[in-house]
């Protein structure tokens, strides 16, 4: 590999995807497709989509094809080649001890007869994650007080992830080992492959990325972050010693407004200046 390697790993909706409110710099996306064309770049996505809507994604905002994908919240890694996505078992086997030799239907038994919980299709479920549809309660503690109760009554260390859909009206919980999470998976990564920390960096945009945002690796928050998650990052990043390792994208950047991609690009130009240098070449 060549020494000047980058690996850019990256959230996709609201990060590179402009599908929030602000608006994108026209020119963003046709920078990313030219960072990841160089023989040099690594681009891993990171996401809770699922192979099929990272496909998706890919084929309907004309995003480059990534060399690593991590999906399904964490608990999937795959090695993309062309069309061509192999799962990487040794993450599987990873993140197995949490569930005690027991797969998502395992766990579905555990959990079958809780009211307010129904399970989502099957194609949103697979042997490490468990998802379901609940009530729209931001607060639904008593809920997921029993999943927890159950889970370790039976030995399991789990993660729960709980959220609202707006525009379905219902909650969604996801159960997941303990181990499978955004920067467990990257960390992962970076040590099977030999990616180093100072040629790795991440960009995200909300609050489920703050756990990689404040941590040791290098971060960028693209520019169009809620205020709230800002905060929350630079007092965090601040409090752990790591405020050095947070880039907020502010925009300027190749004359671009530092929203989605256009803050992505601008925060590993940050930390990895020679970057620029591909950006304004098109060869």
């Amino acid at each position: 590999m060549p020494s000047d390697r980058v690996v850019l790993c990256t959230d996709l909706d609201r990060t590179v995807i402009p599908n929030g409110e602000q608006p994108e710099s026209p020119q963003a996306r046709m920078l990313l497709r030219r960072f990841a064309a160089r023989p040099e770049s690594t681009l891993v996505y990171v996401s809770g989509r699922d192979e099929g809507l990272l496909r998706n994604a890919i084929r309907d905002y004309d995003l480059p094809v990534p060399d690593f994908a991590i999906g399904d919240v964490g608990t999937t890694i795959y090695h993309v080649q062309g069309d061509d996505w192999q799962p990487l078992d040794a993450w599987s086997r990873e993140i197995a001890p949490d569930w005690q030799g027991m797969e998502g239907a395992d766990l579905a038994e555990l959990l079958r007869d809780i009211d307010g919980l129904r399970l989502q299709e099957e194609e949103k479920q697979n042997d490490y994650k468990l998802s379901y549809y609940g009530p729209e309660d931001p607060r639904p503690e008593a809920l997921l007080s029993e999943v927890r109760r159950r889970l370790k009554d039976n030995g399991v260390r789990a993660n729960l992830i709980w959220s609202i859909d707006e525009q379905a009206h219902c909650g969604l919980l996801d159960v997941l080992p303990a181990a499978a999470n955004k920067l467990h998976a990257i960390t992962f990564l970076m040590r099977e492959k030999g990616f180093g920390e100072r040629e790795t960096v991440f960009s995200g945009d909300s609050g489920n990325d703050l756990e990689v945002l404040v941590s040791s690796l290098q971060a960028v928050l693209v520019r169009n972050a809620p205020p709230e998650v800002r905060e929350e990052a630079e007092r965090r990043a601040a409090e752990s010693g790591e405020s050095g390792r947070l880039y907020v994208a502010r925009g300027g950047f190749l004359g671009m407004n530092g929203n989605y991609s256009a803050g992505v690009l601008e925060g590993l130009a940050h930390y990895l200046p020679h970057t620029r240098d591909w950006l304004e070449s098109d060869s």
